[in-house]
């Protein structure tokens, strides 16, 4: 097999445009990335916690926000990611792929203004609910044009390009954060916020540049536009046979599908779509129960209270090992498939959480006032250590490749209304995580107070994880958006999905069909 990644002998025209193309569009990860990794930082700034604190005191005896405002700030971004996800499908099919993003990134200025300007908790946290809106948005489309546009022999890989463009918001965010906290001004959180700025006129910039997707065109009736679109994107004549061929069975799924009703999102909800459908909710939500962004949304209060002094510091160490893991991943996708890498990242994250929260719970305890005693510093590295290894299983595994199966297994009918489901049900899962951690976390009336063992949870969610790819995931490597359609129709279970061969194209069906001839393997909507 070798180990590096080839194109396939025999495919005709460039693959380098639709990569590039890709990986661009991934840029907008950043925005996704930064965002989320900014508001850690913040909660932990002095000068932020003195200017927005309605009055209450911590037990350092220092002006604070309480537990309920740090949820509310914390949680409402991902509030507003979760309507920005479910409006995502109308806007993306109405104006299309392109300009769906352009418009999402405007709106996620407008929160960042918001931010920016604001002196007070009422102001900024609407600020990230429009941040959040335009999140969700361009968080559910950049999949969906990532998915229509790239060769299928590396799709997986720039498909979890975006996850990597996510790890180095984070990354950003963490270095800017580390070097912004100490100002005792407003500049110590204007500065990290504003940032965002560039990185919104970037992706503006250049998807004013970019084409529409070819089966965005192809679902408007497009042709003309389609064919110059992939053309452009393959680097070869317009007459081309393999542009002909390759749009002439994008136009036959498309036409086969239409032949069997108009899509609404209650098409979603039959037959193998609901599976499919089912299998991407979970995908994403399970992504979220395995703990990650506690630790990007709380991590350094959450270092900070268990007794290290530079938990900004360390913070910026687990954003490294998150970014740097990404790679192996993206690796992995295309070289060994979907299934067995989610299945071993999970037995990977699982293993890890747990001996982090036996660290954690086994070594520490709490005084009156709630402060963390660490009785055994060694112990407290090692389940740092931990964390970082949790991490780079996540990143190598679950981080880019939810958003790949995702972005690979609806029909072009439903596939903008199926992704911005599934994408709702990660943030979804992640407000509900950023809104319950503080109370789940943190020492006081009301508060759980569950510090380390808190991991005992992850842990658990990262055990259902493996069970959950061993029976539900289907191995989608080297298939066309096509051929998905088809493995899902013929192979009833996931496990018999390795090593599936496709026999018919959705051409040969359409001809078929012509000749009355019943198509064999593929199901119809009164099935679905």
């Amino acid at each position: 097999m070798g180990l590096m990644l080839r194109k396939p002998e025999g495919t005709p025209g460039k693959s380098w445009p639709a990569i590039l193309i890709g990986l661009f569009v991934a840029f907008g990860g950043v925005l996704f990335g930064y965002d989320t990794g900014t508001i850690s930082g913040i909660l932990a700034m002095k000068y932020w916690d003195r200017e927005f604190s309605t009055g209450y005191i911590d037990s350092d005896g220092n002006l604070n926000i309480t537990a309920s405002q740090s949820a509310t700030i914390v949680s409402i971004l991902s509030a507003g990611t979760f309507f920005g996800a479910l409006t995502a499908a109308p806007i993306a099919d109405a104006i299309g792929r392109r300009f769906g993003l352009i418009s999402s990134t405007l709106i996620f200025i407008f929160g960042v203004v918001l931010q920016t300007a604001a002196t007070a908790i009422p102001l900024f946290a609407a600020g990230r609910f429009f941040a959040g809106f335009g999140v969700g948005l361009i968080s559910a489309m950049i999949p969906l044009y990532q998915s229509e546009t790239a060769p299928k022999w590396i799709r997986g890989v720039i498909v979890g390009s975006y996850q990597l463009a996510i790890t180095i918001g984070l990354l950003l965010a963490s270095i800017v954060n580390n070097a912004t906290h100490d100002r005792n001004d407003t500049g110590s959180y204007r500065i990290p916020i504003a940032v965002q700025f560039a990185w919104a006129i970037i992706l503006i910039s250049g998807m004013l540049i970019l084409p529409d997707t070819p089966r965005y065109m192809i679902k408007r009736n497009n042709l003309a536009a389609a064919t110059k679109a992939l053309a452009r994107i393959r680097r070869l004549p317009e007459a081309d046979p393999a542009v002909t061929e390759e749009l002439a069975e994008i136009q036959a799924n498309h036409e086969y599908e239409l032949s069997l009703g108009k899509a609404t999102y209650l098409d979603c909800f039959k037959g193998n779509l609901l599976k499919r459908l089912l299998t991407g909710c979970l995908l994403q939500a399970l992504q979220q129960l395995t703990g990650i962004n506690f630790i990007f949304y709380y991590g350094t209060q959450f270092f900070k209270n268990s007794g290290f002094h530079n938990s900004f510091v360390i913070s910026l160490i687990t954003n490294c090992v998150n970014t740097a893991s990404t790679l192996p991943g993206l690796y992995a996708i295309d070289k060994w498939g979907r299934r067995p890498v989610l299945f071993w990242g999970a037995v990977g994250m699982c293993i890890s959480q747990f001996l982090v929260a036996i660290l954690g719970t086994t070594t520490t305890s709490q005084d009156a006032a709630g402060n963390i005693i660490v009785h055994n510093l060694a112990a407290q590295k090692a389940a740092i250590a931990f964390i970082c290894i949790y991490i780079f299983f996540f990143a190598a595994s679950w981080g880019p490749i939810a958003w790949v199966v995702t972005g690979e297994i609806f029909p072009l009918k439903v596939r903008a209304k199926s992704l911005s489901m599934t994408t709702a049900s990660n943030w979804l899962l992640n407000w509900a995580i950023a809104y319950s951690t503080p109370y789940l976390v943190n020492y006081g009336p009301g508060d759980a107070n569950l510090q380390s063992k808190i991991f005992f949870i992850w842990g658990g969610c990262c055990f259902i994880c493996i069970a959950f790819v061993y029976f539900i995931i289907y191995e989608t490597k080297g298939l066309t958006l096509e051929q998905v359609d088809e493995l899902y129709a013929e192979v009833s279970d996931a496990r018999q999905s390795v090593g599936w061969v496709p026999t018919t194209t959705f051409r040969e069906i359409q001809e078929g069909e012509k000749k009355g001839v019943e198509p064999a393997g593929v199901e119809t909507t009164q099935d679905v």
